[in-house]
């Protein structure tokens, strides 16, 4: 099945279309096809951490992959009537399992995982990435594959907004009305912090790039430039794609040297 085949099937099942069409385009889910379609064999395991509705989890269930999500589903439309449903319904359909962090200790699991994947998910931790990485990592087999998107905390468009004065974070007015505690990012990545992240968790690094996931943000005028500035710059695009594989004899830092 091809990736327009696959997005196609996804836009006519996920039960939230305006989420697809407005807070995301289709390049981010490309990414997450063309990756699980490279690395991932046939009839792989894999966990999605902070799956959120379970739409880009969808993308690998439908290449043939046993998927499971993972997320505590707290956000605050999660709550909105009748969504927790919907998404349960959703991921039933695409026979994705779901398990809740606050209910289920992944350690207990009899689980042997082929992928570890993380879309858009770890800027948001309120905890360091290796209180949830860690445990899940015990769980991936030898030469497994860990495969992370986050945004770019240095991408140009924050580098010139702050130029002129304005924020690199999100809308104030955003944070001021959000309703309890704050689930927006917490800490964005730049280059350095994704190899920290697999020196710490010893990882090889198979594949750290800049991507375009967000080009909708972009100002139409703005397009021509931010293209060609990126090319030469990647360190400048608005997000990262990290794969990366455990090592044989994985021995991660479990303490601070």
């Amino acid at each position: 099945m091809t990736f327009s085949e696959l997005f196609t099937k996804l836009k006519n099942t996920f039960p939230f279309n305006n989420y697809l069409n407005s807070h995301h385009i289709s390049d981010a889910y490309q990414t997450v096809f063309k990756i699980s379609s490279e690395y991932l064999k046939e009839n792989s395991t894999v966990l999605d951490i902070g799956s959120g509705p379970g739409d880009k989890t969808a993308i690998v269930a439908m290449q043939g992959h046993k998927c499971i999500a993972y997320d505590d589903m707290n956000d605050a439309w999660h709550k909105e009537p009748n969504n927790e449903k919907k998404i349960s319904k959703f991921l039933e359909k695409m026979n994705i399992q779901s398990l809740d962090p606050a209910l289920v200790n992944l350690e207990s699991l009899d689980l042997s995982l082929d992928m570890i994947m993380s879309n858009d998910a770890l800027e948001h931790f309120h905890e360091s990435p290796k209180n949830i990485l860690l445990p899940m990592l015990y769980l991936l087999k030898e030469n497994g594959i860990v495969f992370i998107t986050v945004p770019n905390a240095g991408n140009i468009k924050k580098r010139l907004s702050l130029l002129i004065g304005r924020t690199n974070l999100p809308p104030y007015e955003a944070y001021y009305w959000y309703p309890g505690l704050w689930r927006d990012h917490i800490r964005e990545y730049v280059y350095n912090d994704l190899k920290q992240l697999c020196f710490y968790l010893d990882l090889n690094i198979e594949l750290l790039t800049g991507v375009d996931h967000m080009l909708e943000k972009v100002p139409k005028w703005f397009l021509p430039f931010y293209r060609m500035i990126t090319k030469l710059f990647p360190h400048w695009k608005d997000s990262w794609i990290l794969v990366a594989r455990k090592k044989p004899n994985w021995s991660p830092h479990l303490t601070q040297e």
